[in-house]
């Protein structure tokens, strides 16, 4: 069945507000020192009184056994089918930082990162370098061309990249040439289909020579490739929710992904206080909120079992002025678990909880991994996130006679 379809035909604009807070790499693993979760470990009373008032239960961002990355994460939660609705990194890495892409560009998303003598890579983030000094760095980088193709190459934040393949006959069916862990050397790009061949080609001789510019930039001397992608055509949360979205996102991906679902774009400043204050100037102008959270990722990617305990903690000080816009319906959940202990994404269900008016709670009052296996709505798809999201908020007719 098309979901979204039967959602367009059955949604209806209201009043009513809903707010999304997704906490990235939300979900964690027992640390065997102490045999707790970061979110067992964390101190987070009103994550905590929340769950108590609400139902919750366990999401699959894409199905049991699959690690998600971002963009399909963040998709599932939005109600897209993740698989069939599939968007390369590049573009929304690209779109975020408001390049206009134009028919027939191929855009990857880029690291910068950190190989030693022999080739193999030590860090796959070059130590998080500033965004200055990868503005610095991808100036040199920017302008190169092979094989007829003309690469552009933007700076993110930190040590992410964009780099934009202009030309001709470029199809972006290639593997990446990062190996997604230490200890390896970056990969060989390779063709999918034989029409992509010429970019599999182009994509390496850019990296060998990007490789050749960066020798003495340590700890910033490579460069990893991924997400190669086209700009897609997907229909908007506004026409299918007939919602009025607005995102607030400090990093460009996830603002990217939000604007091609078609929500708008708050103007936010770099940290989390920012973040909700942006909520609450905006609040009176949208029906949905998309509030983006993103250091329990970073810290988790990072290994440090501390520091995201540490973001969990702050996000739960924050939360009392959301509570306080009385939104008809607040979900808080994350795109995926990203447990300090893997130091990156994993395949374990994510925590999800909704509080709202017509919600039926649960016995459960402790916001963690194991107290949610208890909860109400069991273990579900994240697709059904949004029409539960929907229909606590008095946004959907019924279907049929």
């Amino acid at each position: 069945m098309d979901y979204l379809a039967l959602m367009k035909e059955i949604s209806r604009s209201s009043p009513t507000k809903i707010v999304l807070i997704v906490i990235d790499g939300l979900g964690g693993l027992p640390n065997p020192e102490i045999g707790r979760t970061e979110l067992e470990s964390a101190h987070i009373p009103n994550l905590d009184t929340l769950t108590a008032t609400g139902v919750c239960g366990l999401a699959d961002p894409i199905a049991p056994g699959i690690t998600p990355g971002s963009a399909p994460g963040h998709l599932a939660l939005f109600g897209y089918d993740p698989i069939s609705c599939n968007i390369g990194r590049g573009v929304l890495e690209a779109i975020g930082i408001d390049i206009e892409l134009q028919p027939g560009d191929v855009a990857a998303r880029g690291n910068f990162c950190t190989v030693d003598k022999k080739g193999m890579v030590t860090d796959r983030r070059a130590g998080r370098i500033s965004t200055e000094k990868c503005t610095e760095l991808c100036k040199l980088l920017d302008g190169i061309s092979v094989n007829g193709v003309n690469i552009s190459v933007y700076p993110v934040r930190e040590h992410r990249f964009v780099a934009v393949f202009h030309g001709s006959d470029l199809a972006p069916e290639v593997t990446e040439s990062d190996p997604q862990q230490t200890g390896f050397a970056p990969l060989l790009i390779t063709a999918v289909n034989p029409e992509a061949a010429k970019l599999a080609d182009t994509a390496n001789r850019f990296i060998a020579r990007a490789k050749e510019i960066l020798a003495e930039q340590h700890p910033a001397n490579m460069v990893l490739l991924r997400g190669f992608s086209r700009q897609p055509d997907l229909p908007t949360m506004r026409e299918i929710y007939k919602l009025k979205p607005l995102a607030i996102a400090v990093y460009p991906m996830y603002r990217g992904l939000a604007r091609l679902v078609g929500m708008d774009i708050a103007r936010t400043g770099t940290t989390l206080a920012d973040e909700f204050t942006a909520l609450k100037q905006n609040y009176k102008n949208y029906d949905f909120f998309f509030l983006h959270i993103k250091w329990t990722d970073s810290a988790g990617e990072d290994g440090d079992f501390g520091r995201k305990v540490d973001v969990l903690e702050q996000i739960d000080k924050a939360l009392p002025s959301v509570v306080n816009m009385e939104p008809d319906v607040l979900v808080i959940t994350g795109d995926h678990s990203t447990p300090a202990m893997l130091s990156g994404h994993s395949w374990h269900p994510v925590p999800v909880l909704i509080c709202a008016k017509y919600c039926r709670p649960d016995d459960v009052s402790e916001f963690s991994e194991p107290a949610f296996l208890r909860g109400g709505l069991g273990r579900l798809n994240a697709t059904q996130i949004m029409p539960l999201a929907m229909a606590n908020a008095l946004k959907l007719n019924k279907f049929g006679a």
